[in-house]
């Protein structure tokens, strides 16, 4: 997400009450809308068959089957097999219960890393923001060294040292985009701190913590909320690729990155090994980028109402 497009999710709010109540009403507008709909049905059925499925097939997503191996898809070919709808990998395994494995590790990593950026940078941008001189100074220092450090450069650097774990991955991704919610969160708090109701609580003895957790955080932080939204899509997405770079989740242990590796070797007579695991992410995307549009709309529209 560039900087640009959250600029103007900063809130222009009259008053702190109805600023609360914004969450609300973008969440109302945009759940009318059919694209919102559409992605919550999407994300719901494989989340639904995620969280389900590999349990009650009993199927070990690991298992080998010699047997059984590089079985086409359902009405694939010759060879399908009922008990395997999307077909086997090279060594038999189970390629429905090795995507939705790696549906839920992608997913968690997506959602935890976007967190810990949310939480990283809205913590230090609004100490930036709020008490400016030197503080803001070094704070927007660590901000500019770390923008200067490319993604994959802190990846190699973090995970090519170490094994490559789920926390460890997370960690990487989420220390990756926080500065530019600093960046955003700090010019819109350097905005607000002077309005009104800020200066009549630091009159009435208001601790600064008080300020920005109670006054200043519920009304800037939902806007970076639903932005963030998008932001789990690309992280996914760059999971992805730290596993096909064999950067991410080691094996046995099934991701859509490491599944779409294996699969490439046999892209000319098992097509379906690679092709499944991109169909599973490029179909959550979809429903990500779905819902976060919808609900970037219903901001926009609210904001131009206003």
């Amino acid at each position: 997400m560039g900087l640009d497009s959250l600029v103007a999710l900063g809130p222009q709010p009259a008053e702190p009450e109805a600023s609360r109540s914004i969450g609300r009403r973008i969440i109302g507008r945009a759940a009318r809308s059919g694209g919102f709909r559409i992605g919550l049905a999407i994300l719901a059925v494989l989340a639904l068959a995620a969280a389900l499925y590999p349990d009650l097939s009993g199927i070990d997503p690991n298992k080998m089957d010699v047997r059984a191996r590089l079985l086409p898809p359902l009405f694939g070919g010759a060879q399908w097999s009922l008990g395997h709808p999307l077909g086997t990998d090279q060594i038999g395994r189970d390629m429905l219960v090795r995507c939705l494995i790696g549906l839920r590790y992608s997913f968690l990593i997506g959602v935890a890393s976007v967190a810990l950026t949310l939480a990283i940078g809205c913590t230090l941008g609004m100490v930036a923001g709020y008490f400016g001189g030197r503080t803001d100074t070094v704070v927007m220092r660590i901000t500019d060294a770390q923008l200067s450090i490319p993604m994959i450069i802190l990846a190699i650097a973090v995970l090519g040292v170490s094994r490559p774990t789920i926390p460890a991955i997370i960690l990487v991704l989420g220390l990756s985009n926080w500065p530019v919610y600093a960046r955003v969160m700090r010019s819109v708090v350097m905005a607000e701190r002077g309005r009104e109701y800020v200066r009549a609580a630091q009159v009435s003895g208001a601790s600064h913590a008080r300020i920005v957790v109670r006054l200043l955080a519920p009304l800037l932080v939902p806007p970076l909320l639903f932005a963030s939204v998008l932001d789990i899509a690309r992280m996914m997405i760059f999971e992805s690729t730290l596993g096909f770079l064999g950067l991410g989740v080691q094996p046995p242990t099934p991701t859509f990155g490491n599944v779409i590796a294996d699969g490439r070797k046999y892209l000319l007579n098992a097509w379906w090994i690679a092709t499944m695991p991109g169909l599973f992410l490029g179909l959550t995307l979809t429903g990500i980028n779905l819902i976060g549009a919808s609900c970037e709309r219903a901001r926009n529209a609210i904001h131009g109402g206003a």
